[in-house]
């Protein structure tokens, strides 16, 4: 499914629909070049997820956790060495946990992601649009794709 962000709007739209379909044990992988809006997307989802807390990019800590509706991790493997150093972080407790975890630049551990998840890459139009793809698998994934075919 591919969809058009016109502009920042757009992407908030998204992220509150995409807030409405998550439920503990999702996992939301963003992949898309340096500056193209998945922090962005990011903090639209956990606004809307009851995160009152103002939401950057974790580069350099990796992993940082929030409170919402249900617990919010939120992780920036951008730096990471291999897919074995993210075993070293307790990776696995946060993502089979009974919060939410949302990857960015997740196709750095593709090799480790459960099966289960909701894949999102934005791709920059010009300035201000986005072509944002979305697939997955599991339930989080087809109510997001029942939501957005409405």
């Amino acid at each position: 499914m591919k969809i058009i962000a016109n502009n920042l709007k757009d992407t908030e739209k998204l992220g509150k629909i995409i807030a409405k379909c998550i439920e503990k044990g999702t996992v939301i992988c963003l992949d898309g070049e340096l500056g193209v809006g998945k922090t962005s997307l990011t903090q639209f989802i956990a606004k809307e997820f009851g995160v009152k807390e103002y939401i950057v990019s974790p580069t350099f800590t990796i992993i940082k956790e929030y409170e919402g509706r249900l617990p919010f991790y939120h992780m920036d493997v951008y730096r990471i060495g291999s897919e074995d150093d993210m075993y070293d972080l307790g990776y696995d407790e946060y993502i089979y946990s009974e919060g939410v975890t949302v990857i960015e630049w997740a196709n750095l551990i593709e090799g480790i992601l459960p099966e289960e998840r909701i894949h999102i890459e934005i791709k920059r139009i010009d300035d201000t649009k986005r072509e944002i793809s979305i697939e997955g698998k599991g339930l989080s994934f087809e109510k997001l794709v029942s939501e957005l075919n409405l």
